[in-house]
């Protein structure tokens, strides 16, 4: 199912605010427009409501990911940047004055409906309700939002087919599918509310606004500490930050977040501290998490170069570990019949048996999955008394220097570089194609889908250079030895 299904053309704002969404095809390259024309003064909302914002703060354009927070002079570190009150994060549960029991049912009832995964999409429930709501009063937050986000479930189909990358396009597929069923269920649930306690206003609301929402949450809200007013408990709750979520991600962050509980009360502040100083015309940069591509795009519509947290997803089977071998010239019966001692140490790693896991990966700080890693070890070895001696953990380390023996360890390492050659060979196009291609793309989503696979292939390239200056090392260093 294509993506492109669940976009609809935007609508213009008039006397009311209408749920309709924009997709990435109908609208400019930019993507730095707001969701009004001209929204209103986010940093003077903030501080009119009691927040505080640094003076040397302003809105402004942050190179190619559109609007930021920059420092326009600078700023010492351990300054407070930004500083919310409790009534300004937007939650699921904020209360509000207005709110009728049954249109916060309607919600709650919706909201449960929607799996653990999907989180945002709760959140994204409540968003709705404050955009379609003339009046409410995170309005000048809501118009400064973007208009359309970057996110897959919003590519034309030809760019979702272009990321080349099957654990991703099963993740955009999935949530394209859940948002056409879940429309079907708002329809269903709405259609039996009385007007007065519609929570969108008697608005109707699609698969494009609900995939407006998800999107808005899932690359803007924070997981922070509050108290859950539907459970009565205190825990993770995600909440979307007015202009904190305006800054911009970085592995190596100036700024980051903090929760302060108010003196006697139970209410949190929520601040932006500089955890360096910030020279003026920097971008003020968080951490999001140290996160893989398929996250960044899939919840923030954008892609980061040499990422050290990307990996390849591989499925452990025995015909592709054969494949492998037979590609790296080691002949070994192990893989399809792996012999009684072998397969006890396959289902300690989870690899064999009722209960495996059969996902392992290759890249990230890691390089190779730990249990892949003892896996091929283990099963290209006829020694189980060496294999014994060893603890698993040694067994699962790249670090640990041939644990059983340099020749098994240069064979497990070439079996490893033959399934990067395998994995490479399923990407359609190479990398010089792509580079070709991204300088004659104009759209958006067409130039996310080929940096995204192309830096799915340097990953695996990677991983084939740092292992094969292993393998001859270990070379060098059995001649030496022999």
């Amino acid at each position: 199912m294509a993506a492109s299904r669940i976009a609809v053309a935007s609508v213009s704002l008039t006397h009311f605010r209408p749920l309709s969404s924009a997709s990435m095809a109908s609208v400019s390259p930019s993507l730095s427009s707001r969701l009004v024309p001209q929204p209103p003064d986010l940093i003077k909302w903030v501080r009119r409501e009691g927040g505080f914002v640094h003076q040397s703060l302003k809105i402004a354009q942050d190179g190619d990911t559109g609007l930021g927070l920059l420092a326009s002079d600078h700023i010492p570190k351990g300054s407070e940047l930004i500083v919310l009150p409790h009534n300004l994060p937007l939650r699921f549960d904020s209360p509000e004055a207005g709110d009728t029991e049954e249109a916060d049912s309607v919600l709650v009832n919706l909201a449960r409906q929607v799996p653990e995964e999907l989180w945002s999409m709760k959140l994204g429930l409540k968003l709705l309700k404050e955009r379609a709501k003339v009046g409410s009063f995170w309005w000048p937050y809501i118009g400064n939002l973007p208009e359309v986000f970057s996110v897959p479930i919003f590519f034309p189909g030809d760019d979702i087919k272009n990321l080349q990358y099957a654990p991703l396009l099963h993740q955009v597929n999935k949530r394209c599918r859940f948002l056409l069923d879940f429309e079907k269920e708002v329809k269903r649930t709405l259609d039996s509310v009385k007007p007065e306690d519609h929570p969108f206003g008697g608005q109707t609301v699609d698969a494009s606004s609900l995939g407006w929402a998800m999107a808005a949450v899932s690359s803007r809200a924070f997981r922070l500490y509050g108290k859950n007013l539907t459970v009565g408990t205190t825990n993770s709750v995600p909440m979307m930050l007015p202009l904190i979520d305006m800054c911009n991600h970085s592995f190596n962050s100036n700024a980051r977040i903090v929760q302060e509980q108010d003196a006697g009360s139970m209410k949190l502040k929520v601040k932006v501290v500089a955890e360096t100083e910030i020279e003026g015309n920097v971008p003020l940069t968080l951490n999001y998490g140290c996160l893989d591509n398929d996250l960044f795009l899939l919840d923030y519509g954008f892609v980061i170069a040499s990422n050290q947290y990307d990996h390849i997803e591989l499925k452990y089977d025995e015909a592709l570990l054969e494949a492998a071998s037979t590609v790296a010239g080691i002949s070994s019966e192990n893989f399809s019949s792996p012999s009684p001692w072998q397969k006890l140490v396959l289902t300690k790693l989870s690899l064999h048996g009722e209960a495996a896991l059969l996902k392992v990966c290759i890249g990230g700080p890691e390089i190779i999955d730990g249990r892949l890693l003892a896996a091929l070890r283990v099963l290209l070895s006829v020694d189980e008394e060496i294999v014994q001696k060893h603890d698993l953990d040694v067994l699962k380390s790249l670090s640990a220097e041939a644990p059983l023996g340099v020749a098994n360890e240069i064979a497990t390492l070439r079996t490893i570089i033959a399934l990067c050659v395998i994995a490479l060979g399923h990407f359609p196009t190479k990398i010089m194609e792509d580079e070709a291609l991204l300088k004659k793309c104009e759209r958006e989503s067409s130039k996310l889908a080929i940096q995204f696979r192309i830096q799915k292939k340097s990953v695996i390239i990677d991983v084939m250079s740092n292992l094969t200056r292993r393998v001859k090392l270990l070379q060098s260093k059995a001649v030496s030895q022999g």
